[in-house]
């Protein structure tokens, strides 16, 4: 039994290590914020203004999986919120078909630096940094250096709204708490079908009593989670947005024949296109998805700040790479995770915000993410080496 759980460990000790860091820094600051971080008003308030960098954090995942880079990103999200701006405000153009267009236009960016960086072979970081520049100075050409606003109030409800109630008139949302006892079942299921499945092809599987405290410990998480927000006003549309991107990229990486692809040319391009894989087409398309993702991030932080700006974006490629190393992803691609991306994120959002609780200064702030990471790429390093 002991062996089982030692070799479970070994196999997953990012993945696991991670959540031991959440848990502990979630836990920390809540004792020296006097409890304030686990308000339901700054939860809610933590899911709005990390959504933005955790939808950039799936997108950069699968670069840094299939051992690229990308450094336009954050300025990718400047140019395509002053393109939604001029849509949906000067040229008053339905929301609807001004997000489209604002995802084409991200597509389409994607598309341009996926091409020099698959076909004509030019290294990422040369690329996405000419194209940060390159669409940083169009976004101010686009704006004329001012702010753009308001957006109308079907845009703004993006990143503002919440999932309307059952019923009115409640103290707590209790659609939001009935959404975490069905999310706590279909759990149970999955996971349950996922260790039987294990079983059945003699793969190393926890010990029941393991298992099943788990089990309870993430059904007590997801509960809690809900509680929270129900107390407040409930599921966030950009919550509903993000797990609906969450579940639809893990099933993509780890279910379809594209994703295993995509671990396979980061983990060895030569021997990936020997055996049949099309690794420029699949390099082209992964930045293709990398520019539409930059695109829903740029209008959800547009819809939050409600005006088109242009120091929009500003760090958050170096905010989205981060996430991923600290989440998992190895410096020499081929390996990583959606869920390990998610919860990077949400780390570097803990940290900020109970830095900023506690009244630390920016100067300070910076100077401990850097640490931060350099420590999550040494312990990927460390790791690495003893496999």
């Amino acid at each position: 039994m002991l062996n089982t759980l030692k070799v479970i460990l070994k196999e997953n000790i990012r993945q696991y290590g991670m959540i031991i860091a959440l848990v502990s820094i979630m836990i920390f600051f809540q004792i020296v914020t006097g409890g304030i971080l686990f308000n339901p008003l700054n939860i809610t308030n933590m899911i709005l203004q990390n959504s933005y960098i955790l939808i950039l954090a799936i997108g950069m995942l699968l670069v840094i999986v299939a051992f690229h880079i990308d450094l336009s990103v954050g300025s990718t999200v400047a140019f395509v919120g002053a393109i939604s701006g001029m849509l949906a405000i000067n040229m008053r153009i339905n929301f609807m078909l001004a997000m489209v267009i604002s995802l084409i236009a991200g597509g389409l960016v994607g598309a341009f630096q996926g091409w020099w960086i698959s076909y004509v072979k030019m290294p990422a970081f040369i690329v996405t940094l000419g194209g940060m520049l390159l669409f940083r100075g169009l976004t101010m050409v686009i704006l004329g250096g001012k702010s753009l606003a308001p957006y109308p109030r079907e845009f703004q409800l993006i990143a503002s709204g919440f999932i309307p109630d059952i019923s009115s008139g409640n103290s707590i949302h209790l659609l939001t708490l009935i959404i975490g006892i069905i999310g706590s079942v279909l759990f149970v299921l999955s996971e349950w079908k996922r260790r039987q499945g294990h079983i059945r092809y003699d793969f190393e599987v926890l010990p029941m009593k393991f298992f099943i405290a788990k089990l309870i410990l993430i059904i007590f998480a997801i509960n809690w989670f809900t509680i929270t927000l129900a107390l407040y006003k409930g599921i966030p549309n950009v919550l509903v947005l993000l797990s609906v991107l969450i579940a639809v990229y893990t099933f993509f990486t780890k279910k379809t024949v594209i994703g295993r692809h995509i671990y396979a040319l980061g983990g060895n391009e030569k021997a990936a296109s020997l055996s049949g894989i099309k690794t420029k087409k699949l390099v082209f398309w992964v930045f293709v998805n990398m520019g539409v993702l930059a695109a829903l991030s740029g209008m959800v932080f547009a819809a939050r700040l409600n005006a088109a700006t242009p120091k929009a974006g500003t760090s958050f490629e170096l905010d989205a790479i981060a996430a991923c190393f600290i989440g998992g992803a190895s410096t020499s691609g081929g390996k990583g995770t959606i869920i390990g991306a998610i919860i990077g994120g949400l780390f570097m959002g803990v940290l900020n915000n109970g830095m900023s609780l506690v009244g630390l200064g920016i100067d300070w702030q910076q100077a401990i993410k850097g640490i931060v990471l350099l420590l999550a790429v040494a312990f990927d390093l460390m790791t690495k080496s003893k496999e």
